[in-house]
């Protein structure tokens, strides 16, 4: 677990640095993403060993849903709005509000009979993880969308080539909350069989 928290806590830093500075810093996001490799690497060996297969299954549904977002992006089906965007990041904050209360429940053990806590619990027999997750996965291909439009949108107007880094940044951010949701999903739906 050394390096599940060093890549997490090293990649949670470095992204908030990149998110926050004025101009990309290609060294900084190459950093960022060697370290997110080496958390979404270790923490899919650990899913691996609980449950055979899953992060085979993970990466597959991940690329599933990037290449159903890209299509409909690129045919002009699935476009942001900005009613919709503001919609969208108020369910994101309140999504991280209940990641944060069922992550503190979970370490002081309040949910101890619950592998993943608050997200165990179930509704008509559907363990609201897999509700909620299925909300996540559309945040995350909105979110996707809103990717694909800034990289478009700078693209179409010349921003300085540095500029790329910043999306490809955003791209890689989304991605890997994208594979870790659906990781966690699988995970919960193979733990309730």
């Amino acid at each position: 677990p050394l390096t599940l928290w060093g890549g997490l806590i090293g990649g949670l830093v470095l992204g908030l640095v990149n998110t926050f500075k004025k101009v990309p810093s290609p060294a900084l996001i190459v950093a960022y993403a060697v370290l997110e490799g080496v958390f979404v690497g270790s923490i899919s060996q650990m899913y691996n060993t609980m449950w055979d297969g899953i992060v085979t299954e993970a990466v597959i549904g991940t690329l599933g849903v990037i290449g159903v977002t890209l299509f409909l992006f690129l045919s002009g089906k699935f476009r942001s709005s900005a009613r919709m965007t503001k919609i969208v990041t108020v369910a994101m904050i309140g999504y991280l509000v209940y990641q944060v209360i069922n992550m503190a429940l979970i370490f002081t053990g309040v949910t101890q009979d619950q592998p993943f806590g608050l997200s165990s619990a179930t509704i008509m027999g559907i363990p609201l993880g897999l509700v909620i997750g299925v909300v996540v996965v559309f945040l995350a291909a909105y979110s996707l969308v809103l990717d694909f439009e800034s990289i478009k949108l700078g693209a179409d107007r010349g921003i300085p080539a540095v500029y790329a880094w910043q999306g490809a940044f955003g791209v890689l951010v989304t991605v890997v909350w994208l594979y870790l949701e659906i990781l966690r999903m699988l995970a919960i739906a193979r733990s309730n069989n």
